[in-house]
């Protein structure tokens, strides 16, 4: 969908740490995963530590994730070749001698982490550290994880969601939020760096029988004491208090899994109820993401405008209008973002494919495509000629020689499966 103003830059969000998956769910088979557009292979060496990939063999462009782990090398599943941590190929089984392999035969290798219950991923050298959350590694408190919730949206627009005050008494009346009490309190937001800082007391609704998860005790109406770290991007450590010793810390991180596609993963720690099965807290979860996504899948743009002036704020929006603020102060959303729009793509300035900003072409094979483009980055504008007319029905024109085009996240990586841009139907 094409909208007015400043999106998400996924190029700039490879130099963070995104979660790509639950560490329970890596074990002892390869995992894929994708991550602003990028399929990644994770999966665990002989130490037991995460290691993440490109998921895409450098011989005939095969998932990694197919194969299988052998010691502390990643085995391919059609032909065998061996792929150490570093992203090299060890092996080839069919020559002579297989541990001579050309130069040219590794894959990418990008940074990995195991905290907090979630493995997660950089695709450069990243910017800043994850977040402390000493409650989740001490040992003390009990820790429940919940998701991943896989939304139709960008991150932004889930990681909005989750710090919106309004919304509480109407999506979710008498588990979140009371109707007969809808005003959000004054709070004011505090930029620190790459850190959002807030804090709110607000109503809340009373634990129900269902889902007895607060450790509010109040004889009169329930209040809940909540301060929030938003760690830029899509990350969020909000701890709960009611004026007593129980505690409650929730983790939210969405991984962009491209422009428009999400997941949240949820990680939740208190220091009360600790006998209760995990089951309560998910299932509470699963409810409140289940409200929720129905409402903001149906938002639109999918993706959120970081310009100011593409939607109305009121003064209780004030975490979104400081979010986006800093999104665009820190480089991290831009007006020409990967895989959305961009001024002169013909139309209405979309790409063919507006799910992820790119389009498969028989016409060309992307590896000289690429070429020329001599390693450009993923999300700029670059200037390509592409070959002539094309007859089949129900396809875009042919582009004119020199249209700028915008190269999207997968184009200079997979050579093998012959993709190219071109511009969408006038």
């Amino acid at each position: 969908m094409s909208s007015p103003g400043v999106f998400a830059d996924l190029a700039a969000q490879r130099a963070c740490w995104h979660p790509v998956a639950f560490a329970s769910d890596v074990a002892d088979r390869p995992v894929h995963a994708d991550l602003l557009g990028e399929p990644l292979v994770v999966w665990r060496g002989a130490d037991g530590a995460p290691r993440v990939m490109s998921d895409l063999c450098v011989h005939r462009g095969t998932a990694l994730s197919l194969g299988r782990i052998h010691g502390d090398e990643l085995v391919c599943a059609y032909h065998g070749w061996r792929y150490g941590a570093d992203g090299r190929c060890v092996a080839i089984p069919q020559k002579e001698d297989p541990a001579v392999v050309p130069a040219k035969a590794r894959v990418r290798a990008f940074g990995a982490r195991e905290r907090y219950g979630l493995i997660w991923a950089v695709l450069e050298e990243p910017r800043w550290p994850l977040p402390e959350v000493p409650e989740l590694e001490a040992g003390e408190w009990v820790v429940v994880t919940a998701g991943p919730y896989r939304w139709r949206c960008d991150a932004g627009r889930q990681v909005e969601n989750f710090t919106d005050f309004g919304h509480f008494p109407w999506v979710h009346p008498g588990l979140l939020g009371d109707p007969d009490r809808p005003v959000v309190p004054h709070h004011q937001v505090r930029t620190d760096g790459h850190v959002l800082r807030y804090e709110i007391v607000r109503p809340e609704a009373p634990n129900t029988d269902d889902f007895p998860v607060f450790g509010n005790e109040q004889a009169g109406l329930p209040e809940r004491r909540s301060r929030y770290e938003l760690h830029l991007p899509y990350t969020i450590v909000l701890r709960l208090g009611w004026g007593g010793e129980r505690g409650m810390v929730y983790f939210f991180a969405s991984q962009p899994v491209s422009a428009d596609r999400c997941a949240g993963y949820v990680v939740i720690g208190r220091n009360y109820n600790t006998g209760q099965p995990d089951r309560v807290l998910r299932e509470f979860e699963d409810t409140i993401f289940g409200q929720d996504q129905v409402v903001v899948e149906s938002q639109r743009p999918e993706r959120v405008p970081f310009d100011l002036a593409a939607e109305l704020h009121l003064r209780f929006d004030a975490v979104a209008v400081a979010y986006r603020k800093a999104m665009r102060d820190l480089g991290l959303a831009a007006a020409a973002p990967t895989g959305i729009s961009a001024p002169g793509l013909g139309g209405d300035g979309r790409l063919a494919d507006t799910e992820i900003g790119q389009a498969r072409c028989p016409s060309r094979p992307a590896a000289f495509l690429v070429a020329e483009l001599g390693g450009t980055r993923p999300g700029t504008l670059v200037e390509v000629t592409v070959p002539g007319p094309r007859e089949r029905p129900g396809q875009p024109p042919p582009a004119q020689p020199g249209q700028p085009l915008l190269l999207t996240d997968g184009t200079d990586r997979l050579p093998e499966q012959q993709r190219c841009l071109e511009p969408a139907a006038q």
